[in-house]
């Protein structure tokens, strides 16, 4: 298993490996399947540079068990960035094989390689096995900070 970036120049079954296994996280979460839907957005997010995806694959471009995806934002105060982990799936049947903490692994090196001020994320209160990985991997709660949202 590695980790890798998804890029333009990647191959079709690599995109089309990344965008299944959106789509089936989506799934995990209630959405109804859209395969061609999260293909589009998929490809719209990586060349408008708004996301940065990085896959965990096996020997065949085509076997994505795992997928992160990350969010590059200004940080002012800093006069860095901040990059924010958006989406952290691995199917069901590749759990509990260290996927999951490969890809933070490999987000963290690479944000501290751009200079990034820090790497942050969010989760549901409950989900309890995902706070621990979380906390096995430095990050910590922010009691000072008020998640908000105003759904558009």
């Amino acid at each position: 298993m590695t980790v890798t970036r998804l890029r333009d120049e990647d191959d079709p079954a690599t995109w089309e490996a990344a965008a299944r296994l959106l789509d089936d996280y989506r799934q995990h979460y209630g959405a109804n399947p859209a395969p061609e839907a999260a293909a589009a957005w998929l490809r719209e997010q990586i060349d408008a540079a708004r996301a940065r995806v990085y896959l965990a694959v096996g020997a065949d471009p085509g076997s994505a068990d795992g997928i992160c995806t990350i969010a590059v934002v200004p940080a002012a105060l800093t006069l860095r960035t901040v990059w924010l982990v958006r989406d952290l799936y691995v199917r069901p049947a590749a759990r509990r094989r260290g996927l999951a903490r490969a890809l933070l692994d490999v987000v963290a090196d690479e944000a501290a390689a751009s200079g990034a001020h820090r790497l942050s994320l969010q989760t549901e209160s409950a989900n309890g096995r995902a706070l621990e990985l979380y906390t096995r991997g430095g990050f910590t709660a922010l009691p000072e900070v008020t998640v908000m949202d105003n759904v558009l």
